[in-house]
């Protein structure tokens, strides 16, 4: 859910740090670092995800002040489950809950919306609705609700959340499949991320009620480069105003470049709001939740959440945060802090950071408040945006939170070997554990 541009730029950088890294402090690794064009490059002979924090505690992404930031996050945190000093599970978790929701500073929501419904048909073995609802700010949300057809009965729901990829101008659209021509954008994004699958209709075919939103900032939601002011970089046409077509590939990237460039811009206004990226995620996500919990054709006590990616960084804070989630597949995000602090904040969105909340818990416990409930994380062992050292100990932090919880079976992290994804491996695994605790 990273900026593709960000990634770029980082990619260097990262090479130039590593090659002083080499020089500097001899280490006794042999890695693989890739040139453009995929090839490995015998001189540069380091990888990333082989190391640990502390070995490259001298240098960092923010240069020789990585290990005193580092230094200044506690060991264990306050309010980590892991700390002796709590001892009862459900007394940790309200104070715990409280903490987070008043530091993530979520907006309140609304009454719960009108939901329009703006077409149904049936496509591929599905009964499909596109719909589309008002949350009093921004443009209208559109969405896709997905069941097989020819069931009445309430069934098992999955809230479908989609990545980010440094595509803002797609929202579900990046995880779905609608009848007609799909745009080509998409069709590469589903076979470089999603092993070419559309992956919540997939889900819908098991037997699932599936809902799939555009968040904040993404698809129906993104800022229109044609309501901001003040801002001169870049123009981009993403309106259709004029006669150009915003669906033209040059069009889209153009929008997509502008729009990560104006991620920090948003940040720093919703700071200025007193609410953070995650915090307005997580309303516009529990809305969603609302409508799909409210609906007849749904169990509102088997709903599940999951995505890949940003889609992973939802569901750590709408799966810890909600009480409603009973599974939760966390895919393609998860870390430590000090993962980010040393290594890996210059490949992340602005949409990761909750400010103040490393100094009372680390990032998986986020998504660990909710345990005992029933929780996947799924990690690529060679995922760019993570060190694998840093993925091993958020793995081994979760474990030690379930197992002092005693329901060390309802947690499970899988590694799969490859790059950042959600191939049909990994989905095979994530259905068969919704299917465990949903179905």
């Amino acid at each position: 859910m990273e900026s593709e541009s960000n990634e770029r730029s980082g990619e260097i950088a990262r090479r130039a740090f590593l090659k002083a890294a080499i020089q500097t402090a001899a280490l006794p690794v042999i890695f693989d670092i890739q040139n453009a064009d995929g090839k490995p490059n015998a001189a540069d002979s380091i990888n990333v995800n082989n190391l640990s924090p502390k070995m490259l505690s001298e240098k960092s992404v923010i240069g020789s002040y990585g290990s005193w930031a580092d230094s200044l996050l506690p060991e264990v945190p306050p309010l980590s489950f892991r700390n002796p000093k709590h001892i009862d599970l459900k007394s940790w978790q309200k104070e715990a809950l409280a903490k987070t929701k008043e530091l993530v500073a979520s907006p309140v929501k609304g009454k719960a919306p009108k939901v329009t419904v703006e077409k149904k048909y049936v496509f591929d073995g599905l009964e499909i609705e596109e719909l589309s609802w008002e949350l009093g700010y921004g443009r209208p949300t559109k969405a896709v609700f997905m069941k097989p057809t020819g069931v009445t009965k309430p069934l098992p729901a999955v809230l479908g959340l989609h990545d980010h990829a440094g595509m803002k101008y797609f929202g579900y659209r990046k995880i779905v499949k609608t009848p007609g021509d799909q745009h080509p954008i998409l069709k590469e994004h589903q076979k470089t991320d999603y092993g070419g699958k559309a992956w919540a209709n997939e889900l819908a075919k098991l037997g699932y009620a599936v809902l799939v939103h555009d968040t904040f900032a993404f698809g129906s939601r993104r800022v229109m480069y044609d309501d901001t002011l003040g801002l001169n970089w870049g123009a981009v046409n993403t309106t259709g105003k004029s006669d150009q077509d915003p669906e033209k590939i040059e069009n889209i990237e153009a929008y997509n470049t502008w729009s990560s460039e104006h991620e920090h811009v948003m940040s720093k206004s919703l700071f200025c709001a007193g609410t953070t990226w995650p915090g307005v995620f997580l309303s516009e996500d529990q809305v969603a939740l609302d409508i799909l919990s409210s609906r007849k054709d749904v169990d509102p006590d088997r709903i599940g959440c999951g995505g890949l990616s940003g889609g992973g960084l939802r569901t750590v804070y709408l799966g810890g945060l909600d009480p409603r989630i009973k599974c939760a597949v966390c895919v393609g995000f998860m870390t430590t802090w000090t993962d980010l602090i040393l290594n890996k904040s210059f490949n992340h969105t602005w949409m990761t950071y909750t400010p103040l909340l490393p100094q009372f818990m680390d990032f998986p416990e986020i998504l660990g408040l909710r345990v005992p409930m029933a929780t996947l994380v799924q990690n690529n062992n060679q995922d760019q945006l993570y060190t694998l050292p840093e993925m091993k100990k958020a793995d081994q932090i979760l474990t030690e939170v379930y197992k002092k919880a005693k329901a060390p079976e309802k947690y499970a992290a899988k590694f799969y070997d490859g790059p950042h994804k959600f191939d049909a491996e990994m989905q095979k695994d994530a259905f068969e554990w919704f299917g465990k605790w949903l179905a």
